[in-house]
């Protein structure tokens, strides 16, 4: 049996979106009592949280003449053939770095018909681009540095015939190759002679790191009974990085991989074990067959979980235990081992994405991509000091994760995942510690979290460290979860994006004020193909150039607001809004202007910058057609793509 792309795409995104949230949490303030007005009138509500500058009221009573948006948008691409990338007027695109081009000087050249072999695949650039970064160089930060790619999942494309299942079973071979297609790529690029950015193939940097790559477990699960398993009996070691989504980096020059839907890869075929193991069912292990995609657990014996007796340590029953969290890699040491920093809790994480006090003071956010799933931060105990690197690392092994909750009256409460508090103790489940960050997403529906529409990337504004997060749709919003405030719409195809402000813009704050920033969707008015008003649970309220589904999400320096989109361009109800897209926002003014489109089937995501903001990159992941080729007939690659101004400007501006 073969799988095709287009089916294969279509049950990734049906597994990934599956809610498993038991705890029917709904918001604790419905209606806001005596008690809790006086506590908004004399803290927060008289505190003077400024929104940019103005309030929440003030951000809508800016001007369209102040806007940061200085480029002309362009039209939805409509276009069921189109193959390209095109970009707003006076700049440029070009593709920068594909599946399959070799990562060091002496890798093979990729094959056309996807003939390489896994250990080919293994030193070249993985599939399905994702988050990224730019580490610039100290000495000449504008025109040398490294980009940090994630290579999140792999496609059918990734074979010369699709995945192939052989009497039940996973060709070893394929299954080698696609493990080598996971992880991530660092390489090195530079600007030439004439300014253009280019790769430097025989850097010393230039990584490949794997689903099979060697790292080390660090923080308070390191060597726990639930970390061990009879490969590794001491439980500090893993091998791989898996399904590496969105990132993030620190103010100490290292990546952060985030380890989003993992659970994809496991199965656990013992259905009595299966109920009773939170750490399983709570993620959405599958129950039975081959495990949801990848039937990898076929021939490769980590990655079945059912319980083996008298083997130690249950055989493999704990790995699925060694992912699902943030992964921390030193770009610049290409021999270091990557290390998974527990401290952080495990669930399905799309970012962690660093908010810095001038004292030093941090904060992580975090979304876990699921329907029904929270928005989380972790705050490391202690404080970044410029220069003392090695103290800094260990910042990442202590501290607290909180869990948000979004109250009805425009307040919320970040709530400590701390044994012994909101009734996380061995009477319910968690004995220690170690069991509330290893089933973080069960301690977060015993404190009472908010049940979000698919919590994806957060972005914190440079100068205000105001939070944004996107929450990029939830079809069963309204029926299998109630609605309300931070998530209002039933069958919420089109998603929303929320932005919060902390007590005293302090990161490691417990109180915030937050405000929908804008529902996304169509113009109201608008009508469908048959001539029929679009149903009000469609309609938006984007002041400017309309989307679906925001995904990516970032800042500049200045204060854009970048956002990308991941939406199912074959669907009805997304026929007007033409192919995923990148677009801009000004936070003061909410106006959004549409930068770039890109080819039929892709999703549009990872995004960073040269220091100087005159070059971007972009991510166009699994295209449904011959990207980059765009000649219609050659294998489609994921591809990282480099944006620059003709008149070698800022971008944005």
């Amino acid at each position: 049996m073969k799988q095709d792309f287009t089916d294969f795409h279509a049950s990734v995104g049906a597994h990934d979106d599956q809610p498993v949230n038991p705890s029917g949490n709904v918001p604790l303030q419905q209606a806001i009592d005596h008690r809790r007005r006086g506590l908004l009138k004399g803290g927060l509500g008289l505190a003077g949280i400024a929104f940019l500058g103005g309030g929440i009221a003030g951000a809508r009573a800016a001007t369209r003449g102040d806007s940061l948006l200085g480029f002309e948008g362009i039209p939805t691409q409509l276009d069921p053939h189109f193959d390209r990338v095109e970009v707003a007027p006076g700049y440029r695109a070009r593709v920068f770095f594909s599946w399959g081009d070799p990562v060091h000087a002496d890798a093979p050249e990729w094959q056309p018909d996807a003939s390489d072999d896994w250990q080919a695949q293994l030193r070249q650039a993985g599939d399905n681009h994702d988050g990224m970064h730019f580490f610039p160089f100290p000495d000449a930060p504008d025109s040398r540095g490294l980009l940090a790619i994630n290579h999140e999942y792999v496609n059918p494309t990734l074979h010369p015939e699709g995945i192939a299942v052989v009497d039940g079973r996973r060709p070893l071979e394929q299954v080698r190759k696609e493990q080598a297609a996971h992880g991530l790529s660092v390489i090195e690029v530079r600007k030439d002679m004439q300014g253009e950015w280019q790769r430097v193939m025989d850097s010393p940097y230039n990584r490949r790191i794997s689903g099979m790559t060697p790292m080390a477990i660090a923080g308070p699960l390191a060597g726990h009974a639930a970390m061990q398993t009879m490969d590794d009996p001491e439980g500090k070691r893993v091998l791989g990085t898996l399904n590496n989504c969105s990132s993030g980096f620190t103010p100490w020059g290292t990546y952060l991989v985030c380890e989003e839907n993992w659970h994809n890869y496991f199965v656990n075929h013992d259905a009595d074990d299966l109920a009773a193991r939170i750490s399983h069912n709570r993620y959405g292990i599958a129950g039975s067959g081959m495990s949801k995609l990848y039937g990898w657990g076929t021939v490769d014996p980590r990655f079945d979980a059912t319980p083996q007796a008298g083997q130690p340590h249950g055989g493999f029953v704990n790995e699925p235990h060694r992912f699902g969290w943030v992964v921390e890699v030193d770009p610049f040491d290409p021999q270091s081992a990557p290390v998974k920093r527990t401290a952080f809790g495990r669930y399905c994480r799309e970012c962690s994405v660093l908010s810095l006090g001038e004292d030093g003071r941090m904060a992580f956010y975090s979304g876990d991509d699921t329907k029904g799933e929270y928005v989380y931060k972790f705050v490391p105990s202690g404080r970044f000091v410029p220069g003392a690197d090695a103290a800094n690392r260990r910042l990442l092994d202590e501290g607290t994760l909180y869990v948000a909750r979004f109250d009805a009256d425009g307040s919320g409460q970040w709530l400590a995942l701390v044994h012994g508090e909101h009734g996380l103790t061995a009477e319910n489940g968690f004995p220690s510690q170690a069991e509330v960050l290893l089933n973080a997403r069960a301690a977060a529906d015993r404190a009472g979290a908010t049940p979000m529409d698919r919590p994806e990337w957060v972005a914190v504004h440079p100068e205000t460290r105001e939070v944004y997060v996107t929450l990029t749709n939830n079809d069963v919003r309204g029926t299998k979860q109630p609605l309300d405030k931070a998530n209002p719409r039933p069958n919420n195809l089109h998603g929303q994006i929320l932005r919060w402000q902390e007590e005293g813009g302090d990161p490691t704050a417990t109180r915030f004020l937050w405000e929908v920033f804008l529902l996304a969707g169509e113009r109201r008015g608008s009508r469908d193909a048959q001539g029929q008003p679009v149903a009000a649970n469609l309609i938006g309220t984007i002041d400017g150039d309309c989307f679906s589904s925001p995904d990516g999400l970032a800042f500049d320096r200045d204060g854009r607001l970048w956002i990308e989109t991941d939406f199912d361009d074959d669907e009805s109800v997304m026929q007007a809004m033409g192919t995923n897209q990148l677009l801009c926002a000004d936070p003061k003014t909410r106006e959004v202007r549409r930068f770039l489109v890109g080819p039929r089937g892709c999703e549009i995501t990872g995004i960073t910058w040269s220091p100087d903001y005159r070059a971007m990159w972009i991510n166009v992941q699994h295209p449904g057609l011959s990207f980059p080729a765009s000649d219609g007939q050659s294998r489609p690659r994921s591809s990282t793509v480099l944006i620059t101004k003709d008149d070698g400007g800022v971008m944005g501006s």
